[in-house]
């Protein structure tokens, strides 16, 4: 059986690691390095490293702050935040990011996602996708939203997870909007419902408070690895109490 993987994710402004609640009001957390290096030493499996203002400043990718990461850290490194081009990600690549995570630029023009499966491959292709349950005409609807979800696009969450699937995304991390710093745990229903409804691995996102809560969205909600920050920014668990957590309910999990 496949393990779980425990993934901090650092939001990066400007170079400093920051925190919000549904994607606002940010708080300082932190300097990057210092953070992947702590998130390294307590056994977490990947590290998601994002310049949320990128999209919506038009500025360039942190290929700098990445490969300062990566010298000082072993894991893999999933980035994204300003990715427009083929050159950015690859420009990311070099720097040692393992996956690049792209968002706005593939809503914009999906054949993004193709060009760097196509050069890097599925495994290295990542769709970052912002999800919120929105009311229309008195219907709820799960909408994609981008630029650091300042922006609605009319697009269905289902329809794009399947799209960006066949085009050539290995992995999804899926951000539920309506959860993002609350602590109330994760959307089950849709995490589950994305999760079934493609092939390739699920990264849930956007809620966690506890460890019970990437219990649920693990089991119940069907994800392949669990994504959080602020429980792990404000050192109110570490990876490696939630991984203990987690391997006494049964969830196979790389211990340290």
């Amino acid at each position: 059986m496949l393990t779980k993987r425990i993934i901090p994710c650092l939001d990066v402004d400007r170079g400093r690691v920051v925190k919000g609640v549904k994607f606002f009001d940010h708080v300082d957390a932190g300097d990057p390095i210092e953070q992947a290096k702590r998130y390294q030493t307590q056994g977490a499996d990947e590290l998601v490293f994002y310049d949320i203002t990128a999209s919506h400043e038009g500025r360039g990718i942190m290929a700098d702050v990445v490969q300062r990461v990566v010298e000082e850290c072993f894991m893999p490194l999933t980035v994204g935040g300003g990715i427009r081009t083929l050159e950015d990600a690859t420009r990311l690549i070099q720097a040692g990011a393992e996956k690049v995570s792209v968002n706005s630029a593939a809503v914009k023009h999906p054949q993004l996602l193709a060009d760097i499966a196509r050069k890097f491959g599925r495994c290295a292709t990542v769709l970052g996708l912002d999800a919120n349950r929105v009311f229309k005409d008195g219907v709820e609807v799960w909408e994609v939203f981008i630029n650091g979800g300042r922006t609605a696009t009319g697009i269905r969450v289902m329809d794009w997870v399947k799209q960006a699937e066949q085009l050539g995304a290995g992995e999804i991390v899926l951000n539920v909007m309506n959860t993002d710093g609350t602590k109330s745990g994760y959307d089950l229903e849709m995490t589950r419902a994305v999760s079934d409804a493609v092939k390739i691995p699920v990264v849930a996102s956007g809620g966690a408070g506890s460890p019970e809560d990437m219990f649920l969205v693990l089991t119940r909600g069907h994800a392949d690895a669990a994504l959080a920050a602020s429980i792990f920014h404000f050192n109110e668990y570490t990876v490696g109490s939630v991984k203990q957590y987690l391997h006494q309910r049964g969830v196979p999990v790389r211990l340290v």
